[in-house]
């Protein structure tokens, strides 16, 4: 049984302010958390800062985790109130149809595989065929890319995007200038709503691990609900042990269908 977890983070704390710096830390704060782990388990997770002041952690587990160790030291353990809440996935899964439509949001790391980077960088994150020559794995840095990325490989992930309703394109999905084909794409029911670029050390080295993402909000519509559930259980794109891959799911807004 797959487990969806809600947890509150207390920025406030010296804990929190680690956990919150470094996604290898915030990592093995989630593993800790999930007891009799089987080899090969996907262990998806993402940290949610629209409110600064209360960040939310989400994970998606394949079995019931315990986060009293993550609320004592980096929560609100003498407060009122839920610190966490841990659902069962099922519901959600059991809806999934073709045709039906939900909001989504996904924290991604874009990425592309070349064999003729037009720039190196001795933090990038290397690929298997590159210890032979063959191909490096240079993170997407624009908005037009990152958003291109997604949109051309959703249909892999089980879903479309609908064409905005709006007259104007969402933040961020203005048409790039150097693209010759910009005016005949159509607007589609996505933005991005945050990007950033970090860099953090692996525990007991000194390699630097640099990580690009961009997060995604917008209005899905169900294609093929056996890739879509693939790709709710097991992430992604890349760096899902540094919080990206999650993508959730949740009804429409009144108005937005």
């Amino acid at each position: 049984m797959t487990y969806l977890s809600r947890v509150r983070i207390n920025p406030l704390r010296a804990a929190s302010r680690n956990l919150l710096a470094n996604p290898r830390a915030l990592h093995g704060a989630v593993t800790a958390g999930i007891p009799d782990q089987t080899p090969g388990d996907r262990i998806l997770w993402r940290l949610d800062s629209d409110h600064p002041r209360r960040p939310v952690l989400l994970v998606l587990t394949p079995s019931k985790p315990d986060w009293t160790h993550i609320v004592e030291q980096a929560g609100w353990p003498d407060a009122e109130g839920e610190h966490y809440a841990i659902r069962d996935y099922s519901p959600l899964l059991a809806q999934l149809a073709a045709g039906r439509e939900f909001a989504f949001r996904l924290k991604a790391s874009p990425v592309q595989n070349t064999a003729k980077p037009d720039k190196t960088s001795p933090n990038r994150t290397k690929t298997a065929a590159e210890l032979h020559h063959r191909s490096y794995r240079m993170a997407h840095r624009t908005a037009a890319q990152q958003l291109g990325w997604f949109l051309e490989r959703t249909t892999r992930w089980g879903f479309t995007i609908p064409e905005a309703r709006t007259d104007s394109p969402a933040p961020g999905l203005e048409p790039d200038a150097s693209d010759a084909s910009a005016d005949t794409q159509p607007a589609r029911e996505v933005r991005i709503t945050d990007r950033s670029r970090s860099t953090f050390t692996k525990p007991g080295t000194r390699t630097p691990v640099t990580l690009t993402t961009a997060t995604f909000e917008g209005h899905l519509r169900i294609t093929d609900p056996g890739l879509l559930q693939t790709a709710l259980l097991g992430g992604i794109g890349p760096s899902k042990a540094y919080g990206c891959g999650l993508l959730t799911l949740a009804p429409l807004p009144p108005g937005a269908r």
